[in-house]
């Protein structure tokens, strides 16, 4: 049975303008550059820079604005639905999220880290056989320079996908071919086996042949830092140990990084906010790269004049004067988004550099307050998500170095006297602390929560320890030095 019914039903739903500023809002700098070049390149009417005059530019608009009044008698049912002539954010808006972009990985030229290894076989005699088995094997190294796979499983994947029939015997000894690789240590399957690698492609000397012994016989214990059972093992002077480590402490634990890591494109940042101390008063600029002229094409509002002026118009020209206000509105639109931007991005700014003033002016990390991101949002009166994405991708350039905004916010702890400090405080100080410490004597997240109370934080011991993992600094038995 068919039944009618009416509901009443308030939603919110974002225009495609408020969209489109949010997706301006996240993009750094570079993506910002970009992205007016995209529009400037696909809309004609927009274009960059000043116009002659304001006078001229007011004058645009105001015959703008009655042209479009003229033009009510345009059916433009008649367009609406043309693929051809709906603007490119139309068809993006109603489709996608403000956070769905899209994102074109560029890859660095030369050669890949795999083709480099593969390059140092030529300089190998091996049959054809072998030949596979050792591309193979340099195919089965990770961005690391390990080989994680058992022997056994390479034995069968050639066998299934190279049609090569062989044994462990045999792979054994080509991957000791592989191991002969530079970087060297790459092929290795452990990093026990990749220092040891590295060490014995060196020169021979007392503390290299010394070392290698340690690796082979007491990884454990040397990983452990069990120092004294180790001078103990091998019947050896403190001297000599220290001699023996700082060889080891040379070596690459991931070989593979030096070629790798050489083949990444670097970012170069580009902050997008400048804060400087002038006579004791901080001073915040945005960068001029943010803040583009645009203005909308005066050549576009003389065509909408000249088809005004005219007596008969024909179907050719009403599509044609429907295309240019599509243009125009575009534009419009888009400049009002750009400015928008600005204006959000300094709004947010000024808010975190008033809140974190006593940073700014100091350069000392103790003197982070505890900030998130509701605290800036409730200041501006913005969403919490705009200053988010304000936060989230873009630099700032103060005297003590370029940070990422993100950076400055922190959640809150109460100290002793019963006031709130910030997390990144507390940080620090940790870091100071660890810093000072006697390395033959570390001290342990017990006795660091017992100095952090002394100083009148009252935190537990899994919180220090989760602190110092935040900090990537390890446990007090590796910090241990002889």
């Amino acid at each position: 049975m068919l039944k009618q019914q009416f509901n009443l039903k308030l939603s919110q739903k974002l225009s495609p303008q408020q969209i489109q500023l949010m997706k301006l809002i996240q993009l750094s700098t570079q993506a910002f550059e970009q992205k007016l070049k995209q529009e400037i390149d696909e809309n004609p009417a927009l274009e960059p820079g000043k116009e002659a005059t304001d006078e001229d530019s007011f004058s645009n608009e105001n015959e703008f604005e009655e042209q479009d009044a003229k033009e009510k008698e345009l059916n433009v049912d008649e367009y609406i639905n043309d693929d051809d002539t709906i603007p490119a954010y139309q068809l993006q808006a109603n489709n996608y999220s403000a956070d769905d972009e899209d994102k074109n990985i560029p890859f660095a030229g030369g050669q890949s880290f795999h083709q480099y290894l593969k390059s140092q076989l030529n300089t190998f005699r091996l049959n054809e056989k072998e030949k596979k088995i050792a591309e193979f094997l340099v195919g089965s190294i990770d961005e690391s320079g390990y080989i994680r796979r058992e022997i056994e499983d390479i034995v069968d994947d050639l066998a299934f996908t190279e049609n090569v029939m062989t044994d462990e015997q045999e792979v054994e000894k080509i991957l000791k071919i592989v191991q002969k690789l530079e970087p060297a240590g790459v092929g290795a399957r452990s990093l026990q086996e990749s220092l040891v690698i590295q060490l014995k492609q060196k020169q021979e000397n007392e503390a290299r042949k010394l070392a290698i012994d340690i690796l082979e016989n007491a990884f454990d214990l040397f990983a452990k830092k069990h120092y004294k059972k180790i001078l103990q093992k091998f019947n050896i002077t403190e001297e000599q140990l220290k001699d023996a480590i700082a060889e080891i402490s040379k070596l690459n634990p991931k070989p593979g990084g030096a070629i790798v890591g050489n083949n990444k494109i670097v970012e170069q940042i580009v902050p997008d906010f400048t804060i400087n101390i002038v006579d004791d008063q901080l001073e915040l600029t945005l960068n001029s790269r943010n803040a583009p002229q645009l203005h909308v094409s005066r050549e576009y509002n003389n065509l909408l004049k000249g088809y005004s002026a005219s007596k008969e118009k024909s179907k050719s020209q009403k599509d044609a004067v429907y295309f240019i206000k599509q243009k125009l509105d575009a534009a419009k639109w888009f400049i009002d988004a750009v400015k928008q931007r600005q204006q959000t991005l300094l709004k947010t700014m000024t808010a975190i550099m008033e809140h974190q003033k006593e940073y700014f002016l100091t350069g000392d990390e103790t003197k982070l307050k505890p900030m998130i991101l509701k605290d800036i949002a409730d200041k501006i009166n913005m969403d919490v998500s705009t200053v988010s994405r304000v936060a989230n991708s873009k630099y700032v350039e103060t005297p003590y170095g370029t940070k990422l905004i993100k950076f400055f916010f922190s959640e809150s702890m109460k100290n002793d006297q019963g006031d709130d400090v910030s997390t990144k405080e507390i940080k620090k100080i940790l870091q100071d602390v660890i810093a000072n410490e006697d390395k033959k004597k570390p001290l342990t997240d017990e006795k660091l929560a017992k100095i952090l109370k002394e100083k009148g934080y009252l935190i537990a011991r899994r919180t220090v320890a989760k602190y110092r993992e935040q900090l990537n600094i390890p446990v007090a038995r590796l910090r241990k030095k002889i």
